[in-house]
């Protein structure tokens, strides 16, 4: 068998990584070139004159029009992190080169910080990877499937309909070789026509080809302006036999073992987004596995402040 050079490359060692970004004036550094790539720029006023302050050993940037002051980390992600930003780093490094996800509560016996502090770190940078893969569009063929998160309850309805269970949709684009490109996971309230639809209208580019295991609600798609290839499992056969949901569900298999083997207990109602969005956000860029890193530091640099408060209204944000 050929070797996958997708799942061989090197992607970024812990030695180069500890070399680009192994103390805290090297992170500073880094991150004040993606939040301001031309130089700084006041985010009252945009003017780009400016002078440096100090506030004991806190660096501000103050703006010579204005007035206003701003520190590299105010507005962005790192909003008011009593952190280093090394410990950011790390986080990030962790969470981008780890074949599967990693917990909030690894995360802390690996940084050597608190639980707490381990959780906030996680859930803001699942929401950077969340609210950038919101804008994901999948074209050409799609295979479209129906997918759940949790167990069911003792006693209580098995499969599709079980009330302990959180719908989500995966959809998956191959190319012209039968390979997979990108994936979204997102999760519905139900699947109703009407969620489809809406779905569909935000994540599926029109003349698209999407293949389906022929649930009805799957017709809805077309809402998309795409075209919609049922093909009907039938009674006594499985979609994983047939070659036409190969990769949907390969990667939803994948999906499910990396969060089950990981996350041994979360609130599915109110977090699954971020943790759906986690898996999609490194498979879609599996393909440079050096860069993963450094594009979510500039993602998380122009991702605005996500208090904790906040990141646990999840429920009130879907």
């Amino acid at each position: 068998m050929a070797m996958n050079r997708i799942q061989f490359q090197p992607g970024l060692s812990l030695s180069e990584f500890n070399k680009l970004y192994g103390n805290e004036s090297q992170c500073e550094e880094v991150l004040e070139k993606m939040r301001w790539p031309s130089g700084f720029q006041c985010p009252k006023c945009q003017n780009d004159s400016h002078c440096i302050v100090w506030h004991g050993a806190t660096k501000t940037f103050q703006c010579n029009s204005c007035h206003t002051q701003t520190t590299l980390t105010a507005g962005t992600i790192f909003h008011a992190t009593k952190l280093p930003l090394t410990i950011w780093c790390q986080a990030m490094y962790l969470m981008t080169q780890s074949k599967n996800i990693i917990s909030a509560m690894e995360l802390m016996r690996t940084l050597g910080i608190g639980y707490c502090a381990a959780w906030r770190i996680k859930h803001k940078l699942m929401q950077v990877m969340r609210e950038r893969e919101d804008q994901t569009v999948l074209s050409g063929r799609i295979e479209l499937d129906d997918a759940y998160l949790g167990g069911e309850e003792n006693g209580g309805i098995v499969g599709r309909g079980s009330e302990n269970k959180i719908p989500f949709v995966a959809a998956v684009e191959t190319n012209e070789q039968g390979h997979p490109r990108r994936a979204v996971f997102s999760k519905v309230q139900s699947f109703s026509s009407d969620e489809l639809a809406s779905w569909a209208v935000r994540h599926v580019s029109p003349h698209s080809i999407v293949v389906s295991d022929g649930l009805p609600c799957f017709r809805a798609v077309t809402a998309a302006g795409c075209d919609h290839q049922p093909h009907v499992v039938g009674k006594g056969r499985k979609s994983t036999s047939m070659g036409y949901f190969n990769w949907v569900n390969t990667i939803l298999g994948n999906l499910k073992t990396a969060i089950a083997g990981t996350c041994h207990a979360f609130d599915f109602e109110k977090y699954a987004d971020r943790y759906l969005a986690e898996v999609q956000y490194c498979f879609n860029r599996r393909f440079d596995m050096r860069s993963i890193f450094p594009r979510l530091l500039y993602t998380a640099a122009h991702t605005g402040k996500r208090p904790e408060a906040w990141l646990r209204m999840a429920e009130l944000q879907s």
